[in-house]
C-alpha cells in the first residue's frame, strides 16, 4: 500500500500500480534502480537511455571487388614445399586470368601431401613476395602454413549467430561465386513462404533495423551460412 506518510496528490512524483507506456520526450529517459535489503549491499543505479546508434551503411551494389585466390601447395618435405614455391615464382607475374588459372590448377590438379602452405596476397607483387619468403623459410602475413595430421578426421563447421549479420553480407560471394549463389537463393526460396518480405531483399537492402529483427536475422544468418558451407565444401 501507498504510505500514508507521503502526499501522492502533489508534485511531479506518483506511484506507478500498472504499467504505463513511457514515450520520448527532448531529454533522455532516465531511470532509478534501487536494491535495499535487511543484510548484504544496498545498491541504487541511475540508468541513462542510450543514443540513437548511427545508422548503418548498407553495402553498396555493384561490380564485385577483385579477390585473391588462395595458391595451394604441398609436398612430402619442408624443402619440397619450399622448392615448389621457387619454382611457381615464374607464373607470379601475370595480374590477370594466369593467376586465376595457377590457383584452380594447384587447388584441384595436385594431390594433397602431408607439408602444405597457402600464399593469399592481392596482386602479382605480393604473390612474389610470399612465394619467396616461403621459398626462402622466412615469415610472411601473407602465407599460411600447417602440416596435415596423419589418417581421416572429421570436420566441423563453427559458425556464428545472431548479432554478427550486417546490410550487404555475402553480396560480393554471391556475385563472384556461382555455388554460393545458388546455395543462397534456394536457402531464400525455402524460407521466404513463411516470412513477410523476400529475405534476399531484406539482406541486400538498406534497412539495418528490419535485418536485426529476430524474424529476419535468423534465417538470412542461417541462409549465408549454408552457402559458405557449400563454397568450401565446393
Amino acid at each position: 500500500e501507498p504510505s500514508p506518510h507521503i502526499d501522492w496528490t502533489s508534485g511531479a512524483v506518483r506511484l506507478l500500480t500498472e504499467p504505463v507506456e513511457w514515450t520520448d520526450g527532448p531529454r533522455p529517459r532516465r531511470a532509478a534502480v534501487s536494491s535495499f535489503g535487511f543484510s548484504g549491499t544496498n545498491a541504487h543505479v541511475v540508468l541513462e537511455q542510450a543514443p540513437e546508434p548511427a545508422p548503418e551503411p548498407a553495402a553498396e551494389a555493384g561490380p564485385a571487388a577483385p579477390f585473391a585466390a588462395p595458391w595451394l601447395l604441398s609436398a612430402k618435405t619442408p624443402d619440397a614445399l619450399r622448392a615448389q614455391a621457387r619454382s611457381l615464382l615464374p607464373y607470379a607475374q601475370d595480374p590477370g586470368r594466369a593467376a586465376l588459372d595457377v590457383a584452380y590448377s594447384l587447388a584441384t590438379g595436385r594431390n594433397a601431401l602431408e607439408h602444405r602452405a597457402a600464399v593469399i596476397a592481392p596482386d602479382p607483387a605480393g604473390t612474389r613476395e610470399a612465394l619467396t619468403a616461403l621459398a626462402d623459410g622466412a615469415p610472411s602475413r601473407a602465407v599460411v602454413r600447417a602440416t596435415a595430421v596423419a589418417g581421416s578426421g572429421k570436420h566441423a563447421f563453427l559458425f556464428s549467430g545472431q548479432g554478427s549479420q550486417r546490410l550487404g553480407m555475402g553480396r560480393e560471394l554471391h556475385a563472384v561465386f556461382p555455388v554460393f549463389a545458388r546455395a543462397f537463393d534456394a536457402a531464400c526460396a525455402a524460407l521466404d513462404p513463411h516470412l513477410e518480405l523476400p529475405l534476399r531483399d531484406v539482406v541486400f537492402g538498406d534497412d539495418a533495423e528490419l535485418l536485426g529483427e529476430t524474424r529476419f536475422t535468423q534465417p538470412a544468418l542461417f541462409a549465408v551460412e549454408v552457402a559458405l558451407f557449400r563454397l568450401v565444401e565446393s
